[in-house]
């Protein structure tokens, strides 16, 4: 008797795991799946050596969409060339996933509030985006993501509690959201027809409410935003802070302990997000798509912290299971 042929992969997952690995077109660009490498710094600089084998091996572990870690928009004044950039998405591509990268307005070590920065200050802030967008879609990125989460200056802007301004960008909703607006519209314009912009928001915040944030959201997509990255969502309801969001017609990231395949399966089936992002789950094991997709189990990340504490004191980041 002739032996059976071996059964395809997908039809051996688990109920419904094959959604994770439904492909997604947004602007004509490709996603192979809906999975989601979010930026997490890694210290190791993105164009070394060391950084681009790391977003490299990210890559072919399978996801669809690399998002590379929040990168000062300072930094591409004397840091980043074309070249070395092109170094990094092409790294990325070869890995079989798309490539964005996150423009952080200022420079992570210094803390700017929004009464720090006068108008000439912020038309500059406005401008250095778009000239960085410009030169990453030269490189070869596919995307680019605005940081406007997780209280950093983007979200503080948002905030009612954190910003006191009196001008045309303080006060009233409209004046919150105005800075955020002009930056997006700004990326967009400097991006090509084909390029992906997304944007991260922290759905609820100390200062605004889900209901402000839903109108920033559809703000952000009247301005040219494809994709909207939210984050957190909580522990309890896998996917629960982007699940509003979807109203708004553009695609949505879900966060939050995503690795653990049945809360990942979850967010889709529930229609709560189009897209899933693993954070930690990746560091952990970077090969976490491809093992999920052929049913294998995926190390598991501990949640022991040791990753955030290499990030805090400025080492590379690993983790403990690497030793396992």
């Amino acid at each position: 008797m002739r032996a059976a042929p071996p059964a395809d992969p997908v039809t051996c997952l688990a109920e419904g795991v094959d959604r994770l690995f439904e492909p997604l077109e947004i602007r004509g660009r490709r996603l192979r799946n809906r999975i989601v490498m979010p930026p997490m710094v890694a210290n190791r600089g993105i164009v070394t050596p060391a950084g681009v084998a790391w977003y490299k091996a990210h890559a072919a572990g399978g996801v669809g969409l690399v998002i590379v870690e929040a990168t000062s928009v300072d930094g591409f004044r004397y840091l980043f060339s074309v070249e070395d950039l092109s170094r990094l998405a092409k790294a990325i591509h070869a890995g079989g996933a798309l490539a964005a990268i996150q423009l952080f307005p200022g420079v992570r070590e210094q803390q700017v509030r929004p009464a720090d920065l006068d108008r000439a200050r912020l038309e500059g802030l406005i401008e250095g985006c778009a000239s960085a967008a410009e030169r990453c879609a030269e490189a070869g990125f596919d995307g680019i993501e605005v940081h406007g989460a997780h209280g950093f200056l983007l979200n503080q802007f948002f905030s009612l509690a954190a910003n006191g301004r009196t001008d045309a960008y303080g006060g009233t909703l409209a004046g919150r959201m105005l800075l955020a607006v002009r930056i997006s519209s700004a990326v967009r314009a400097a991006l090509p027809d084909d390029g992906l912009l997304l944007y991260r928001h922290t759905p609820v915040g100390e200062g605004y409410s889900l209901e402000e944030s839903l109108e920033l959201g559809a703000a952000l997509a009247d301005a040219g935003v494809d994709v909207l990255d939210l984050s957190p969502s909580s522990f309890r309801v896998p996917g629960d802070g982007a699940a509003p969001f979807r109203s708004l017609g553009v695609p949505v990231i879900a966060v939050n302990e995503l690795d653990r395949v049945e809360r990942a399966v979850e967010v889709l089936r529930e229609g709560r997000a189009d897209l899933v992002a693993i954070g930690r789950g990746l560091i952990a094991d970077p090969r976490w798509p491809v093992r999920t997709r052929a049913g294998k189990d995926a190390r598991r990340c501990l949640h022991c912290d040791s990753c955030h504490g290499d990030l805090n004191a400025g080492r590379p980041v690993h983790c403990v299971l690497w030793r396992s």
